[in-house]
């Protein structure tokens, strides 16, 4: 029986969380570790600066006071008497669509269970408030995972999946697109010496381009995205490697 990880950066509580675990139930023993308050774009962030505090609250149900890294991390790694067979990250809030993935909370559990060698998804509901299927989730949620641990996935590779608010009931391979960010630091009050900010603006838009998520949520698809973590870029270390003949230090 597979052993299905499950957490998210929403919390415990979250209505996804808790949709992600119906989805894939009876696929195999499902084991939840998650935030225990909503870490919404925590990124990849660890806790090492204090100790962590979990609670167990049920059998195969833990929170913890930390990141949704350190959910994966401490229970690969210390919780678990066994190794995960595949990590399931969501049901996200909110898209997680192109550069957006730098910063999400979800995306982070995904490249967490990666790094671990562990088969790893994040899933994500466009315009959740408004749009959220719980039975179109369970569907794709459960067919892509099972897909997975038949067919497993490369090396250093994770699936970033994002459901559309109105799907056309098919998904497509995707590469991330392009955000544009149209944020701005507003500042609130004066108080003394110190300054109040925070981050507004206006919403951010994408560059329209064939063959990316944002394209393909667009026209109603899930949007299923292959991430490398391997950051390297091959090709410029080729061109730069003159500098180590041209550069004396």
């Amino acid at each position: 029986m597979a052993v299905i990880l499950l957490s998210n950066d929403d919390g415990i509580e979250a209505e996804g969380l808790k949709t992600l675990k119906e989805a894939v139930d009876n696929i195999g023993r499902t084991v939840i570790f998650a935030p225990d308050r909503e870490r919404s774009a925590s990124s990849h962030s660890l806790t090492i600066h204090r100790v962590l505090r979990v609670r167990k609250i049920s059998e195969d149900i833990y929170s913890t006071d930390g990141t949704p890294t350190d959910c994966i991390l401490y229970s690969v790694k210390g919780i678990l008497k066994e190794k995960p067979d595949i990590v399931l990250a969501g049901i996200n809030q909110g898209a997680n669509l192109g550069n957006d993935v730098s910063y999400s909370g979800t995306v982070a559990i995904a490249m967490e269970g990666t790094l671990l060698g562990i088969p790893s998804i994040a899933f994500s509901q466009v315009r959740y408030k408004k749009s959220f299927d719980k039975k179109f989730a369970r569907k794709v949620v459960r067919m892509i995972t099972q897909h997975v641990l038949k067919e497993k996935l490369p090396q250093g590779i994770f699936i970033n999946v994002n459901l559309p608010p109105e799907p056309n009931g098919k998904l497509k391979i995707t590469k991330l697109g392009n955000r544009i960010y149209r944020d701005a630091v507003i500042k609130e009050e004066e108080r003394g010496e110190e300054t109040i900010y925070s981050l507004g603006g206006y919403s951010p838009t994408w560059l329209p381009e064939e063959g990316t998520d944002f394209n393909a949520i667009e026209e109603g698809f899930v949007s299923v995205t292959p991430i490398h973590m391997e950051y390297t870029d091959f090709e410029v270390m080729k061109s730069l490697s003159h500098w180590e003949d041209d550069l004396e230090i």
